[in-house]
């Protein structure tokens, strides 16, 4: 049963709904197996495998998806997210039923949804400064993109999108934004530390928008990667020279080193009862 919320902040007065994270007065935890990766002797650039088993209140997180558009202009890339997008979508609807916040962010797209209450809900909230970005380092990413990253060949780059992927629902307490401000402005008016982030494409966007971990991490949010509903634009003719599959592979190593860990999809849907 979805509750709603008065909030009240520097002479706004926000509604937001949703169930809060609770059921029957309990409250809703997701249990997530986090992959990261460990120097183990610094210096040495050998790299382990480390998989950490953390509880996250539902109250406190949320689900991002990024940039799954419902088409590309590399055919590949469109081919890929085609097939992720039923596996986003039936994993956001067990976490929305759950009670998780859902952010939909089709950059570029939207004049498609400004007239609809997902995105009205989100220009509604009042402003939250973010705090001093912290200081982080980051090597070279292990790829190389400098050709757009299509594999299938087509060129040049041009706007193929107009909106997000039809196969991911938009409903309930969703909101929509494509803008780093505007999230963080709903994540601390909502308390909330933690979010995980899938779609597309991971050495692009879900890094380098003002949404994605890059800018969620130094503003001080707590980001996870959902490794298997995701994709790089990579084309194998590229260094390394390995194939898309591993293109991929490479960059989720390198957001485990240097940004966050990651998670699969199906613990997501893990969700325990705390009193």
């Amino acid at each position: 049963m979805l509750t709603e919320i008065l909030v009240t902040c520097i002479g706004f007065s926000v509604i937001i709904y949703g169930n809060n994270g609770e059921k029957e007065g309990h409250k809703l935890i997701l249990n997530l197996n986090l992959r990261t990766r460990v120097e183990t002797f610094k210096g040495s650039n050998m790299w382990d495998e480390v998989t950490l088993k953390k509880d996250f209140p539902v109250s406190e997180t949320v689900i991002l998806i990024c940039d799954m558009w419902n088409k590309h202009w590399c055919k590949g890339a469109t081919e890929r997210v085609d097939a992720m997008a039923p596996v986003a979508n039936s994993t956001i609807a067990a976490a929305r039923d759950n009670g998780v916040q859902i952010i939909h962010s089709p950059s570029d797209t939207l004049d498609f949804y400004a007239d609809t209450p997902y995105r009205k809900r989100v220009l509604e909230l009042p402003h939250s400064e973010p705090p001093e970005p912290l200081e982080i380092s980051e090597p070279t990413l292990p790829i190389d993109d400098s050709d757009g990253g299509c594999d299938t060949g087509e060129k040049p780059w041009h706007k193929a999108w107009s909106r997000q992927h039809p196969a991911i629902e938009i409903k309930g307490d969703d909101v929509i934004s494509d803008n780093g401000q505007e999230v963080y402005n709903l994540l601390h008016l909502k308390g909330i530390k933690n979010l995980i982030i899938m779609g597309v494409h991971t050495n692009m966007c879900v890094l380098g928008r003002s949404f994605g971990i890059r800018q969620m991490t130094k503003w001080g949010i707590r980001c996870i990667l959902v490794r298997d509903i995701t994709d790089a634009m990579y084309n194998p003719e590229k260094a390394p020279y390995v194939s898309h599959k591993r293109g991929t592979e490479l960059v989720i190593e390198h957001i485990e080193k240097y940004w966050c860990p990651s998670v699969l999809s199906e613990d997501i849907l893990k969700v325990s009862i705390r009193d």
